[in-house]
């Protein structure tokens, strides 16, 4: 009868205990992925859904290039979760001079054209149409391959919907819990998604690494730019670099602060402190 008794609560505890593990990966898994559909491409690398919409773009607290606040449309598209790390190098076969040695560390010394060039390595191996000319780098938008976001993308995709200095608000004593920068980084790269997600579950968006856009830099194109998915000006010698990195400071990290560098085929201005994430665009439905 004992025996009977402890099997019969075995399979009770057993069974709770399942019930509850099941609700607690669909609970994590919402709160995860931010109410927004997240897929996995074919070298297991995942990306968010991100909706299109209008946003305020540039910082009214700024005297800096990026003050002139000015409206946006931009149309949804997928971003990479993470940055680009150094395991996803290793899987598509892609040599990686980063600094700082380890998978999940996110790949940095990438000039903008290295980054362009994994851009159009990864669409190659999953069959997708090439976003950039291998000679003049133009980029076709309208491509199903991967490209660098724009510069609208990335600082609309970092707000998440927010108006605030930094995605979880204006407080810059909490910026520890989102990214890796002077204060806490060590002087280094830190594994990705080790820091809270943004509302979108975007994670390092603030830091780790500052991260390649496609535009080019031009410190007046807020005053210029299309009201719809303004692609950057359509010539320069600098590129857009956005979000704050392992060697930042507090500033620098803001969603709206604005960074530039050659972008130029040169391994003397490689950075250990620039990395990217990729995009794709939403199929029509």
């Amino acid at each position: 009868m004992k025996r009977k008794l402890d099997l019969k609560w075995f399979w009770i505890v057993l069974s709770i205990a399942l019930m509850a593990l099941i609700f607690s990966n669909l609970s994590c898994s919402s709160e995860d992925s931010g109410g927004l559909e997240v897929i996995q491409t074919e070298y297991d690398i995942e990306m968010v859904a991100i909706p299109g919409g209008w946003f305020e773009m540039g910082d009214k607290g700024s005297s800096e290039g990026d003050a002139s606040v000015h409206r946006v449309w931009v149309d949804s598209f997928y971003m990479d979760r993470f940055e680009v790390t150094q395991d996803v190098y290793r899987n598509l076969q892609i040599s990686d001079p980063s600094r700082f040695k380890g998978g999940s560390l996110p790949v940095e010394q990438k000039t903008w054209i290295d980054a362009v060039r994994f851009c159009n390595i990864r669409s190659y191996e999953e069959g997708l149409e090439l976003c950039y000319d291998e000679d003049t780098h133009e980029c076709n938008f309208q491509a199903n391959g991967y490209r660098l976001p724009t510069e609208a993308e990335w600082e609309y995709a970092c707000r998440a919907g927010t108006t605030t200095s930094y995605s979880y608000g204006d407080d810059p004593k909490e910026l520890s819990r989102y990214a890796w920068f002077i204060p806490n980084a060590g002087y280094k790269t830190q594994k990705v998604g080790r820091r809270k997600p943004n509302p979108w579950s975007l994670y390092d968006i603030h830091g780790n690494v500052a991260e390649w856009c496609h535009d080019f830099y031009s410190e007046d194109y807020y005053q210029n730019s299309p009201e719809k998915n303004p692609p950057g000006p359509e010539n320069g010698k600098l590129r857009v670099i956005r979000g704050g990195a392992w060697n930042s400071t507090l500033n620098v990290c803001r969603s709206g602060y604005r960074s530039r560098s050659a972008s130029v085929d040169d391994g003397c201005l490689v950075s250990d402190a620039i990395g990217f994430r990729c995009v794709r665009r939403i199929p029509d439905k």
